[in-house]
């Protein structure tokens, strides 16, 4: 089976992230990179399915040269080689942009299943999984839970605020997972040692057949108009207990639309 993870060097949460005067960007070198956490689930989800049924696991990433780091990590978790899709005119594309790239790029690799996590810690969208899909024109099954592949079918369990509904599709398919699904594994000192090795093919926007005028900020659908930054934190509305307290805590509550 050619499993192929898609992952994305984000802005650490702890730090400080900031979007760039200029062109109204993020500013990834204000802060270190590291690969998107929820995208070490679906590298191990990944890896499991392959130690199960066998096969190969590719990564598949764009962005800037920093975020080779971000491969290596899953290399040295044990995925078996990986495509790094680099180019300056990527730069600034929107997600339906980086969808339209990241499908070209995995009509080129091949694929049987894409697994993504369910959002990046930065942008917050949440939507490139279905983007996929909707782009290479196969099953998507969203917010798993839980992936089981039989033949050539992929079920999933999805997380629901009830519980979980059960889903089926043919492959091939792109499958997003959601945190509860496993627990990623440590890169081990034999793996990191391992992941130097192993493959890395660089892609530019011609290699893939994309139009370069298709992509980057100044083509983007979608476009950061203005930002400020965010206000200080006001002092909090402290209730004094007098025989009123519970009614004030409800209505202050209640001004806030909580109940």
């Amino acid at each position: 089976m050619n499993i192929v993870v898609c992952v994305k060097q984000v802005p650490d949460t702890a730090s400080e992230r900031n979007l760039k005067t200029d062109d109204k960007t993020l500013d990834r070198e204000a802060a270190d990179g590291l690969m998107n956490e929820l995208d070490e689930y679906a590298v191990e989800e990944a890896l499991q399915i392959k130690e199960a049924q066998g096969g190969e696991v590719t990564v598949l990433t764009m962005g800037p040269d920093k975020a080779a780091e971000t491969i290596r990590k899953a290399l040295s978790m044990g995925a078996d080689k990986a495509v790094h899709l680099v180019d300056d005119a990527l730069h600034g594309s929107d997600a339906l942009q980086t969808s339209a790239a990241l499908a070209q790029a995995l009509r080129k690799i091949g694929f049987d299943l894409v697994i993504l996590g369910s959002e990046s810690t930065d942008a917050r969208t949440g939507v490139l999984a279905a983007m996929l899909a909707e782009r290479l024109g196969v099953p998507q099954l969203s917010l798993a839970g839980k992936v089981e592949i039989d033949g050539g079918n992929v079920r999933v369990e999805r997380q629901t605020d009830y519980g979980h509904d059960k889903v089926e599709g043919s492959l091939p398919a792109v499958v997003s997972v959601v945190e509860k699904i496993n627990e990623p594994r440590y890169p081990s000192f034999k793996g990191i040692m391992a992941a130097k090795k192993k493959p890395v093919e660089k892609l530019a926007v011609g290699d893939i057949e994309l139009d370069a005028a298709a992509v980057g900020l100044g083509n983007a659908p979608t476009q950061v108009v203005e930002f400020a930054a965010a206000p200080p934190r006001a002092a909090g509305t402290i209730v004094t207990d007098e025989g009123e307290g519970g009614a004030q805590a409800a209505d202050f509550l209640a001004s806030k639309k909580f109940v």
